[in-house]
């Protein structure tokens, strides 16, 4: 068992279990980057860089679902990129995170 510490924002939610739709908590994307944010952000380990708190609805996001960073590039660009992240990240389809999370 590996056991590694991870910086929660304390208004996020907690973790679901494991199958149960995503709530935003963060812990998977803290851990470690899904093969998206390997890609995208050049990091193998710890925190994805493309994680993002959400002050307005107290829950991390993906930054690929936002397409923030893209400035002021084309929005049809924009929409490709976050079509394509919600498949890449199998976002909706349930936490696949089994982490043991503890205060």
């Amino acid at each position: 068992m590996r056991v590694q510490t991870i910086a929660i924002h304390p208004a996020a939610p907690s973790k679901p279990a494991f199958g149960v739709a995503c709530n935003g908590c963060g812990v998977c994307c803290l851990a470690e980057p899904c093969p998206a944010g390997q890609l995208l952000s050049l990091k193998r380990r710890g925190a994805c860089r493309l994680l993002q708190w959400d002050e307005a609805t107290s829950r991390y996001r993906c930054g690929l679902l936002s397409a923030t960073g893209l400035g002021r590039r084309s929005a049809w660009l924009a929409h490709w990129l976050t079509t394509r992240a919600r498949r890449w990240i199998a976002a909706g389809q349930g936490c696949d995170s089994d982490a043991a999370v503890e205060p």
